[in-house]
């Protein structure tokens, strides 16, 4: 008899803490490695009412080892700060497509922010994805500027200026549909409505239309599915009122 007890007290503890594991489904846990780092506190962020906010940090001292820890009730675009105490504010955070569950952050600390390898997350590796593409864009805009300001600084005709000008509106063209093509490729993931009110929130109300109604239920119901639907709504307001 006293051996069943000890076995329903043993059954009764394993049920407590499994409903307790279930309960803490809304963690996300960060860890990882910076290598060549012996001193410095890490720092998990995010932009909460516009600001930066600390959700979890750590001192390093003669490790380069670290594990974070903050609540997530969806997925949402992190920060992971080193104060490395050297005065140089460069390179010193890194932006990740945080999840539920368990990130892995590896990097060095020469090349803190442009080293950093990135796993455990979907979005994030479609942020990745992403901005391959979206770099392209940029150089080329890039080259692009430069050919106007050079024409400008040698006082060439308006016909010319005007040529490069519809390069560059046609290239920003070009990256928008991108954009929302990429965005409506992946209306399952977060990072869809994300890129919609981060990217091309002054597109047409038409086509933010587009992508919110391809979203999975979901994401529908996540930070960045309601930032969207708050997006159109207020859109809409103002083209309702074009006076205000």
């Amino acid at each position: 008899m006293k051996k069943f007890s000890q076995l329903i007290l043993i059954f009764l503890v394993t049920l407590g803490c499994t409903g307790k594991i279930k309960s803490d489904t809304n963690t996300l846990e960060v860890r990882g490695s910076i290598e060549g780092l012996r001193k410095g506190t890490l720092y998990l962020q995010k932009i909460q009412d516009s600001s930066l906010v600390n959700l979890d940090s750590l001192v390093l001292k003669g490790s380069s080892n670290f594990k974070l820890r903050a609540k997530i009730n969806s997925p949402e675009i992190f920060y992971l700060y080193l104060n490395k105490k050297d005065g140089d504010t460069l390179n010193d955070r890194i932006r990740f497509f945080a999840e539920k569950g368990i990130i892995e952050i590896n990097t060095l600390l020469k090349t803190y922010e442009s080293s950093a390898q990135i796993s455990g997350s979907e979005n994030h590796l479609l942020l990745e994805e992403y901005l391959t593409f979206t770099r392209r864009f940029d150089q080329e805009n890039l080259k692009l500027v430069k050919i106007y300001f050079n024409e400008l600084r040698n006082n060439n005709t308006s016909k010319k200026l005007d040529s490069i000008q519809k390069k560059m509106d046609n290239l920003l063209l070009r990256r928008y549909l991108f954009t929302i093509n990429f965005a409506s490729n992946n209306s399952d993931k977060e990072i869809a409505p994300y890129l919609m009110v981060t990217e091309v929130n002054d597109t047409s109300i038409k086509l933010l239309d587009s992508v919110m109604v391809k979203l999975s239920p979901e994401v529908k119901l996540s930070k960045y599915g309601k930032d969207l639907q708050v997006l159109i709504e207020r859109r809409k307001k103002e083209e309702s009122y074009p006076g205000n």
